[in-house]
C-alpha cells in the first residue's frame, strides 16, 4: 500500500530532524544525563517538527539501548512505541478530546504505573484547544505528576494556552526551517524514491513550503506524477502563473494599461490559475520589490527568490514606494470569497492600473498630483483611460492664463444716430428762417444761502497686498509653504497649500499648524511632514522652531482701539467763518 512521503520520511531519530538543531540538542544531552523534564511544551508553526520530536522523546527515555541520545528504533519498547502496541505512549488530539472529562479520565489511568516501558509518556497535540475547565482539571497533575509520568504538549497557538499551563512547562521553540535546508532534504527523498528533481525545482518547492517540512514533502507528492520534475511541471501541478507572467502583469500596471492587465489576466484565468493565486503572487512581486527599495543592503535574504534580481530592479526603478504600498492594499482589500472572484480581482486590477479611477486616498493623491502636474507645465491633464474622439469642428483645449478681462466692444451705431457734423467742424450757417424766440421770464430773486459743507468722510486705508502662498516676501507661514515645494509628496503639499485646508502662524518658537478638514488632518499630521516643516521652520527662522499641531481653526486677531481722537467732525466745523475752536 502507497504510503505519503511525508509520513514515510517522517525522522526517526533526532539526528534525522532538520533545522531543530538548537532543540534536537538539547533533548540528546538531556536523555544522556537523565536530566529530563516531567512536562515539555512544543511550540511553532505546522510542520516543523514538534510531534516528530514528541515521538523521538517518547522512544528516547523509554529505550533499552539509546544510541547518544537517540532511539535504538531497534529494542522492543522502540518497536512497540512506533507501532502503538505499547498503551503506555498515548497520543491524544486536544481538538476532538477538549472536554473536562476527557482530561479528568487521562488523570484516573495517570496514576498507574506503566506495564511495559519505564515511563508513562502523553503527548497532546494542539493543546490549545482545550477548553478552560479542562485546562484547570490538567493542571494539578501536570503540577506535581508522579516519577513515571511524562507530558509533551504541542501546540501552534502559545497565546491559547494558559500562562499557568506554561509557567509549569520546559518551552521549546520551533522556528521555520530554511528554504535551502528543506530542497536539501526534498533531494534526498527524491533520490531514494528514483526522482529527477532540478535544483530550481527543488529551490521553487522549498520557498512555497513556507518553512514547513511537512509542506514541501507534499508538495513533492504532488509533482511526482512525472520522473522528472523541472520549475515548470511544479508552477502547472500547483496553478501558479509563474514569475514571468506575473512580471507582465505588473509592467501592465506599471504602464497604466488595463487592456493589457485583463488580457494577461484572462489567459491565466483560461489555464486554470486561481483570481486569488494570481493577485496573491503580483502582491508578492511587490513586495520583493519594496524591499529591494528600502533595504538594497540586505542582500537575498529578505526577498522571497521567486524572481530575478533584474527584474526586481527594472521595477523599482519604475515604481516608487508609495506607488507599491497602496497597490498591496488595494490588492489586500479586495474581497474574493464571494460568488463571482473573478469579477472582484479584475476590477481590482482596473483599481491598479487606474487609481484615480477609485475613490481612497491613493486616488486622490493620484487626482492631486495630475493637477498640480498640469496647472505647473499650463498642459491639461491626460487621463489614463483613452477619452472618446472629439468631433472635428471642436477647437484645441487651451490652458488657462491670468489675464486681464479684454474690453468690450462699443455699441453700433444706425447712420441715423450719428451726427451731422463733428467738434473740430465749423456749426453750420443759420438758416433763412428762425422762428420767433419769446423771453424767458426773469427769476424771482432769491436769497442765497450757503448749503452746508458735505461732512468729510476718512480715507479708506488701502488694503494691504496679498501674497500668493507660494511666493516668497508674505507671512512666515508664506515663505514656508514656498520653500517646501519639491520637498514633500506632491499630493501632500497639494493639500498644504490650500488656505481652506492648512493655515499656521509663528508665536516664539512655536509654530502652529492648523488642520482645517480632516484630510488635512490625515496627510499633514505624520511623522515625516512634521520633521519636513520643523526643519524648513527653523532654517527659516534662524532658531529651534516646534510645531505643535491643531484641529482648531485659529482665532481671529482682535483689532487694538485707536488712541488717537476722532477730530473728523471737528474739521468739518472749522469751516464756518463764525465758529471758533479753543
Amino acid at each position: 500500500m502507497y504510503q505519503a512521503l511525508y509520513r514515510k520520511w517522517r525522522p526517526r531519530t533526532f539526528d534525522d530532524v532538520v533545522g531543530q538543531d538548537h532543540i534536537t540538542t538539547t533533548l540528546k544531552r538531556q536523555v544522556q544525563t537523565g536530566r529530563l523534564s516531567h512536562a515539555y511544551l512544543f511550540i511553532g508553526t505546522r510542520g516543523t517538527g514538534k510531534t516528530t520530536c514528541a515521538k523521538i522523546l517518547a522512544r528516547a527515555v523509554n529505550c533499552e539501548h539509546p544510541i547518544d541520545g537517540n532511539p535504538c528504533n531497534q529494542c522492543a519498547a522502540c518497536r512497540g512505541i512506533e507501532e502503538g502496541s505499547i498503551l503506555d505512549v498515548v497520543e491524544l488530539d486536544a481538538a476532538s478530546n477538549n472536554r473536562v472529562d476527557d482530561v479528568r479520565a487521562l488523570q484516573d489511568e495517570a496514576i498507574f504505573s506503566p506495564a511495559s516501558v519505564k515511563k508513562r509518556v502523553y503527548i497532546i497535540d494542539e493543546v490549545h484547544m482545550l477548553s478552560t475547565a479542562a485546562f484547570n482539571a490538567l493542571l494539578k497533575i501536570l503540577e506535581e505528576p508522579p516519577e513515571h509520568l511524562m507530558f509533551i504538549l504541542c501546540t501552534t497557538e502559545l497565546h491559547k494556552v494558559l500562562p499557568t499551563i506554561v509557567s509549569r512547562c520546559q518551552r521549546h521553540s520551533f522556528k521555520r526551517i530554511e528554504p535551502e535546508a528543506i530542497a536539501g532534504r526534498l533531494a534526498y527523498v527524491a533520490e531514494q524514491e528514483g526522482l529527477t528533481l532540478e535544483p530550481e525545482a527543488g529551490a521553487l518547492l522549498a520557498r512555497l513550503a513556507d518553512g514547513g517540512m511537512r509542506d514541501a514533502l507534499s508538495l513533492l507528492d504532488q509533482c511526482a506524477a512525472t520522473e522528472h520534475i523541472c520549475s515548470q511541471e511544479v508552477l502547472s501541478a500547483m496553478g501558479l502563473a509563474g514569475s514571468q507572467r506575473t512580471a507582465e502583469l505588473l509592467d501592465a500596471v506599471c504602464a497604466g494599461s488595463s487592456e493589457k492587465a485583463l488580457t494577461t489576466f484572462n489567459a491565466l484565468w483560461k489555464d486554470g490559475k486561481d483570481p486569488a493565486g494570481i493577485l496573491d503572487e503580483l502582491a508578492g512581486l511587490m513586495r520583493d520589490v519594496l524591499l529591494l527599495q528600502v533595504a538594497p543592503q540586505s542582500g537575498d535574504s529578505l526577498l522571497s527568490g521567486l524572481y530575478e534580481k533584474k527584474t526586481l530592479q527594472y521595477f523599482a526603478a519604475k515604481l516608487p514606494g508609495a506607488r507599491l504600498m497602496d497597490g498591496m492594499n488595494e490588492i489586500r482589500a479586495a474581497d474574493l470569497s464571494g460568488a463571482n472572484p473573478r469579477r472582484t480581482a479584475e476590477l481590482c486590477l482596473v483599481r491598479l492600473c487606474v487609481p484615480e479611477t477609485g475613490d481612497t486616498l491613493a486616488g486622490l493623491k493620484t487626482r492631486v498630483a495630475r493637477l498640480e502636474t498640469a496647472w505647473k507645465t499650463g498642459i491639461a491633464p491626460s487621463a489614463s483611460v483613452p477619452a472618446s474622439p472629439l468631433p472635428e469642428t471642436s477647437e484645441p483645449i487651451k490652458p488657462l492664463q491670468a489675464s486681464a478681462p479684454e474690453p468690450k466692444p462699443a455699441p453700433t451705431m444706425s447712420a441715423e444716430d450719428v451726427p451731422w457734423y463733428t467738434d473740430n467742424d465749423a456749426p453750420p450757417e443759420e438758416p433763412d428762417f428762425m422762428p420767433p424766440v419769446e423771453p424767458e421770464p426773469e427769476p424771482t430773486p432769491v436769497r442765497a444761502v450757503a448749503p452746508p459743507p458735505p461732512p468729510s468722510e476718512p480715507e479708506p486705508t488701502p488694503a494691504p497686498p496679498q501674497t500668493a502662498p507660494s511666493e516668497p516676501g508674505g507671512t512666515f507661514w508664506d515663505t514656508l509653504i514656498h520653500n517646501l515645494n519639491g520637498k514633500v509628496d506632491m499630493g501632500t503639499y497639494a493639500i498644504l497649500a490650500l488656505p481652506t485646508q492648512v493655515a499656521g502662524s509663528l508665536a516664539g518658537d512655536v509654530l502652529t499648524v492648523y488642520l482645517l478638514s480632516p484630510i488635512a488632518k490625515m496627510m499633514v499630521n505624520t511623522p515625516a511632514m512634521s520633521a519636513a516643516i520643523q526643519s524648513e521652520a527653523s532654517a527659516i527662522a534662524g532658531k529651534p522652531v516646534r510645531v505643535s499641531f491643531s484641529d482648531q481653526p485659529p482665532a481671529p486677531s482682535p483689532t487694538a482701539p485707536s488712541t488717537q481722537p476722532d477730530t473728523s467732525k471737528l474739521d468739518a466745523l472749522k469751516k464756518f467763518p463764525n465758529f471758533r475752536i479753543e
